[in-house]
């Protein structure tokens, strides 16, 4: 049995996934986002992620966490609560299972990110 292999943010990227926010979580025009998913196995996803300037609303499942860090451009998060947080490059965060509230690029911005599903229990 060969052991699996480590997985490095410098792997050659796949293709890209294309995608946009559903039009009515949107708050304005619907950006156009592209994903590299590098790893995707048992809950836990990783790679990079790529979005235009825009807004939508964001609701994060129960058990879905995200850790990520900001390569480029600049980003908010607004919780429901009022609360902004605002990212920049090298900067890091996570967003917890159960965060709701505005997901905003303010410049172009490219991420990596990795997103564990945690099971319920």
């Amino acid at each position: 049995m060969t052991a699996p292999r480590a997985i490095h943010f410098a792997d050659p990227l796949p293709a890209p996934t294309l995608d946009q926010p559903a039009p009515e979580r949107c708050i304005g025009t619907p950006p156009r986002r592209t994903t590299w998913e590098l790893y995707e196995q048992q809950g836990i996803s990783m790679g990079v992620w790529a979005c235009e300037p825009g807004a939508w609303k964001i609701a994060f499942h129960a058990h879905r966490h995200e850790f990520f860090q900001v390569l480029e451009g600049r980003l908010q998060l607004i919780a429901d609560s009022g609360e902004v947080r605002e990212y920049g490059p090298g900067d890091a965060a996570i967003i917890p299972a159960g965060f709701s509230g505005v997901f905003k690029v303010i410049e172009a911005v490219k991420k990596r990110y990795v997103m564990v599903d945690q099971p319920a229990g």
